[in-house]
């Protein structure tokens, strides 16, 4: 929650501001008014740093929550000395990954271009584009000349697509070959405003790490914002949600580059466009690390209060979540003051319009002062999805004063992140509970199974609900003994009569289904260093079972599946590491070349993997001893992972990539030893010294070799 901020600096420079005031907007746009527009997407600014690069393009995803008609961006140049340029800027919607289906031309006050001063922020004029609710936008940034700065929101779980640097203007490409480069920041680009829809306003979340989506799935939209507009989206008017979470962020201090909440309070939740509600959701960083009091905290949501209300936005207050276990930041004496500060949320005495009691949702019965394991990312501070998909929950939608006429009931389906073996029946159980205040009637439930998949049931939900009853349906599902391993979606849809309406509710569990061992077919082949490895392969996948101390250095302990005389002297060898469970932080799980991979010493020996501690991590023997004595590599470690090898003769180049398709360098070097077409091959290794008996199970989904 403390994560590393790119450098970063803040002004503003008088007579830039002066000299180009003239196609600069305020917060609070001119054009048609301000209700006309409702924020559909939002992120806060709070960093910059010089990337070094020129003539570049920017393609920045996202996904809106509130649909329209009309769309605008808008840009903030807010951690900066300097103005910013932007030669040409597109939106459309998006087709995959780094295309788009037709880039929209975007305009500032008439004109292509735009130059916006330190501190200061841009509004483009409005473009007819159709924009479902739910539905991913793409928007383009070209920058002429030397970029000298970028002001970011650093944490995005996004990839953001960069053309190389000098590869100019691409804005207006439809296709996405041009970004080669990826980022996971959202640079400038802070709003996305439509209107011409069923949009009652928009709820803006205030928050720290957990509200930006810390440890959610990258590229999913799986921030409890996110959850919280898909429940929205079901309602006859619905709502923007606007996410102005920022890692690290206080209610009662700040940092350079990270305003407190009170501080950045107009900037990001007063002045949004069609801003009708606020949820509150601060304290656990100034209850832990930040030092303050419960009573402290507590004035600091007052004054929050005061100020939203003085502007006419209703605010909901939600409690501080447990942190036990998260470091060393708890104690007894923090813990009472949670205690304290959570009192206050559910009896506000007015402070709040209401309240959404996260600690509940997430805490641990036996345990209150915990997370329970369902909803714990591993940290004991943020939640995994399912975490995120409970604060979600705990908001009730009448409160937020916003949208209008939402469906009553809930489905929702348990285990959250079931197992399941191929060929093997697991329970699956659906719960539909009415939140409303009257009774909802012909209550159904139906399961949506990936093809091939089979499930029955014997029990029979009740039909009829009153307000706050529940009725559960279980099925035994059983995915067919070929079913592809890795995740799998399993979805439930209900429907019910709400008020003489029929309304429909839905949920969805990524189920994992998990390999067995069952060796290889011909003609890959298997070896190991290290005692106990196991093998599997369904079609073009395949799972290494391996134990193993190390993978560098003074070991050389593996197991792999492998194709003798695959790897080309002038080629490449590329692989999809799916994920990697068990064993410790450093198990490493990826592909490797050698002369021979079932004797290293004879040279030619390279790898490139994947651990949780150190990222990618490209490894490789430089005097052909069979020990791997180079390194290079780091990062945040993700999955799935591409990996990809080049070989041109003795050289040997690694890359990286989220997609398969825009490939970071990780690093290249010299290994003399390679001689002629070698053995290429997908390893794992436990690297359990210091988890000695513990084993690592990589799964992969794909291995191929081109020349």
């Amino acid at each position: 929650m403390l994560g590393h901020l790119r450098r970063h600096r803040r002004a503003a420079t008088a007579a830039v501001v002066a000299a180009i005031l003239a196609v600069l907007l305020p917060a609070a746009p001119a054009e048609a008014g301000q209700r006309a527009w409702t924020g559909t997407w939002a992120t806060a600014q709070h960093a910059s740093y010089d990337p070094g690069t020129s003539e570049v393009t920017v393609r920045i995803p996202v996904r809106v929550s509130a649909g329209g008609s009309r769309v605008r961006i808008r840009l903030t140049n807010g951690f900066t000395t300097e103005p910013v340029t932007i030669g040409h800027a597109t939106v459309g919607r998006r087709d995959s990954n780094a295309s788009v289906a037709k880039p929209y031309q975007l305009r500032f006050g008439g004109r292509d271009e735009v130059t916006i001063a330190a501190g200061e922020q841009a509004v483009s004029d409005s473009v007819r584009l159709p924009v479902p609710a739910r539905s991913d936008l793409v928007v383009s940034l070209y920058f002429p000349g030397r970029l000298t700065h970028i002001s970011q929101h650093w944490m995005g779980l996004q990839t953001v697509y960069w053309t190389p640097d000098g590869g100019g203007d691409h804005a207006g490409d439809a296709g996405g070959d041009a970004f080669t480069r990826t980022d996971s920041t959202f640079p400038f680009l802070t709003g996305v405003d439509v209107r011409g829809g069923d949009v009652g306003g928009s709820v803006v979340a205030l928050g720290d790490s957990i509200t930006d989506g810390a440890a959610s799935t990258a590229n999913a939209d799986r921030r409890w914002p996110d959850y919280l507009a898909g429940r929205l989206s079901a309602c006859s008017t619905t709502a923007g949600v606007l996410n102005e979470g920022i890692s690290g962020n206080r209610i009662t201090a700040g940092t350079d580059g990270n305003p407190s909440a009170l501080d950045r309070l107009e900037r990001d939740v007063l002045s949004q466009p069609g801003a009708r509600t606020v949820i509150l959701f601060e304290g656990v960083n100034d209850l832990s690390w930040g030092g303050a009091t419960g009573a402290q905290v507590i004035d600091g949501m007052k004054e929050i209060a005061r100020r939203a209300h003085a502007r006419g936005l209703r605010v909901i207050g939600a409690t501080v979540v447990p942190y036990r276990g998260w470091g060393d930041w708890w104690t007894e004496a923090k813990e009472a003051d949670r205690q304290r500060v959570n009192t206050f949320v559910r009896d506000s005495g007015g402070v709040f319009d209401g309240y959404a009691d996260f600690d509940r949702a997430v805490r641990d019965p036996a345990d209150p002062t915990r997370y329970a394991a369902a909803f714990d990312s591993g940290d004991h501070l943020h939640p995994n999805d399912i975490g995120m998909k409970a604060f979600a929950d705990a908001v009730d939608l009448a409160g937020l004063g916003v949208a209008r006429d939402c469906p009553a009931a809930r489905v929702r389906l348990t285990p959250y992140l079931p197992s399941l073996r191929p060929g093997h029946g697991s329970e699956i159980t659906a719960t539909v509970t009415n939140t409303g205040r009257s009774a909802v009637r012909e209550v159904s439930t139906r399961l949506a199974l990936p093809e091939g998949w089979t499930a029955t049931s014997d029990s029979i939900g009740r039909r009829t609900l009153g307000p706050g009853d529940s009725t559960t349906v279980t099925w035994t599902v059983t995915p067919p003994t070929d079913a592809p391993w890795g995740a799998a979606r399993i979805g439930v849809a209900s429907s019910f009569r709400q008020s003489g309406r029929v309304r429909h509710d839905s949920d969805s569990v990524d189920a994992t289904v998990v390999p067995v061992p069952t060796g290889v077919r011909a003609p890959y082949l298997t070896t190991a260093t290290a005692e106990g490895a196991q093998y599997a392969q369904n079609r073009g996948q395949f799972a290494i079972w391996a134990a193993g101390q190390d993978l560098a250095g003074w070991k050389d302990e593996k197991a792999a599946v492998y194709l003798p005389g695959a790897a080309p002297a002038t080629g490449s060898v590329i692989a999809r590491l799916v994920g990697q469970t068990g064993s410790g932080p450093s198990a490493k799980a990826g592909i490797a070349v050698a002369n021979d991979l079932t004797d290293p010493a004879k040279g030619g020996y390279a790898v490139l993997t994947m651990s949780r501690q150190y990222g990618v991590e490209f490894m490789t023997d430089s005097d052909g001893d069979g020990k791997l004595d180079t390194w290079a590599g780091g990062g945040a470690s993700y999955h799935p992972a591409w990996l990809k090898l080049v070989r041109d003769g003795s050289a040997c180049t690694a890359y990286a990539s989220t997609d398969g398709s825009a490939w970071q360098q990780v690093g290249t070097a010299n290994v003399p030893s390679a001689s002629g077409d070698g053995d290429a091959g997908l390893v794992a290794s436990a690297v359990n010294l210091a988890h000695p008996g513990q084993t690592t199970t990589a799964v992969f989904d794909s291995f191929s070799t081109t020349h």
